[in-house]
């Protein structure tokens, strides 16, 4: 066992159970919660935190929680990172706010020349910082359409792309994104996704990204018309909508097909991004080089930061005023922004990445060759996930990773579940998570599904 030094605490990095969880301080606040916070806002599980580093939340009641989850791949650097803190504090001694767009500072610049040489290409490029993934998805299309003089957008099956108005239109999932909160934004269109687990089923062989890539270009000229199309938005691996994986070759024939047809390539890296496949952006697994990237969750360590970086003449191509927003770039999560990229840049968090999904896929697999229910198991670098089925079958199985997650909970480890199906267990720790506690997580897994399915 190991003492993380993080956030001005001492973090035993081991799991702990105090009480059963969530506890009853942690049940005390969900009673206030309840009260006051509105019945929309949910939590996969309600045990309420007092500390986070590396591997481990501390909750109310002293359980310490394996964390498989990194707050949805916010906390890839760890939680309270020394390098975001320390940048973050001497912002907020500094001043708090002054809005970018009343009187700039040199932080915004800084993480902007950072995000333009970072991201795939060694084009010119410009950036512009937000507040949210949603709102930087939003502002790309914005963007798309000033550049192109076009409406269309298309995007995929399984996508997520945010909760706004719009990007609940480029989301595919209804429940509980979208439901009862239309009408949405038009000149939307949803294409097939390369799925290689179910469309390999579906199509009783392989179907190649080449293959699959064609079925969109078909739909794109025969139903919108490529001369109608602003942007293609999508996601190098699908998140919520299930960490999908597009068979090789698929990204890079639709950004060729973009490219010919003067559509903006938008990637979507808001999840996928930030060394959390291995890469400092999963774009770069198979070369590809998109028009406009969007970042946010592990930009800033934690802090509330996104960006638009994309090619120059299109970046430029809205006029003076139209692009911004009161918080965009505050001085504090841009400061932290630069702890963070000093943090993948330095700490070897990207290799780290690589480890922790070679030790991941092994224990997935373990569990495959165990439970004829694990379906799939696929992702990059600590981007990993497991599709649960029917046994002999590709029926999803949510209920058996309903029962996953909750026994998972109460023994201390916390697991996500996504996919359109539910049927998803997904795998994000935090890129500072030990190898024991990885180890200790999964065999708690291993337990969770021998109980559920009495095997």
């Amino acid at each position: 066992m190991t003492t993380l030094e993080q956030g001005g605490q001492s973090l035993p990095q081991e799991r702990k159970l105090v009480t059963e969880i969530p506890g009853p301080k942690s049940r005390e606040l969900e009673q206030r919660r309840k009260a006051a916070v509105c019945a929309g806002v949910g939590s996969s599980l309600p045990a309420y935190i007092v500390a986070g580093g590396g591997g481990i939340l501390k909750d109310i009641d002293g359980n310490q929680i394996i964390d498989l989850g990194a707050g949805i791949a916010v906390t890839n650097v760890g939680n309270s990172n020394p390098r975001v803190v320390n940048r973050a504090k001497e912002a907020l001694e500094a001043f708090t706010h002054t809005c970018f767009m009343v009187n700039p500072y040199e932080a915004y610049v800084e993480v902007a020349e950072a995000l333009n040489r970072l991201t795939p290409g060694d084009h010119e490029k410009r950036t512009l910082l937000l507040n949210s993934g949603a709102e930087a998805v939003e502002n790309a299309v914005k963007i798309a359409r000033s550049y192109t003089k076009r409406n269309a957008v298309v995007v995929f099956d399984h996508a997520y792309h945010g909760r706004t108005n719009l990007t609940m239109a480029m989301t595919a999932k209804a429940m509980p994104y979208k439901k009862g909160f239309g009408p949405f934004a038009g000149e939307v269109y949803r294409a097939p996704m390369s799925y290689p687990f179910r469309d390999n089923a579906a199509y009783g062989t392989k179907l190649s990204g080449e293959e699959a890539a064609k079925r969109v270009t078909t739909m794109i000229d025969k139903q919108i018309g490529a001369e109608e199309v602003a942007a293609i938005v999508i996601e190098p691996i699908q998140g919520e909508g299930g960490f999908i994986v597009p068979a090789e070759g698929f990204l890079p024939a639709l950004q060729e097909y973009a490219q010919k047809n003067g559509i903006v390539f938008v990637v979507d890296e808001v999840q996928a991004g930030f060394a959390r496949t291995g890469k400092m952006f999963a774009s770069e697994w198979e070369g590809i080089t998109p028009d406009l990237v969007t970042t946010a969750k592990g930009i800033a360590g934690g802090l509330p930061l996104s960006a638009v970086t994309g090619r120059a003449d299109i970046m430029d191509a809205v006029h003076g005023g139209g692009l911004g927003g009161t918080y965009s770039g505050n001085p504090v999560a841009v400061a932290g922004a630069l702890g963070a990229i000093e943090a993948y840049e330095q700490d070897g968090l990207a290799q780290r990445a690589l480890e922790i999904g070679e030790k991941m896929v092994d224990r997935c697999t373990k569990l495959q060759s165990r439970f004829a229910e694990v379906g799939d198991i696929r992702g990059r670098g600590a981007m990993q996930a497991v599709e649960l089925v029917v046994e002999g079958t590709t029926e999803p199985h949510p209920t058996l990773a309903g029962d996953v997650v909750k026994y998972c909970a109460e023994q201390g480890v916390l697991v996500l579940s996504t996919g359109t199906f539910g049927n998803v267990l997904r795998f994000l720790p935090p890129l500072t998570i030990s190898d024991e506690l990885l180890d200790d997580a999964f065999d708690v897994m291993e337990e969770a599904f021998a109980k559920a399915l009495g095997k």
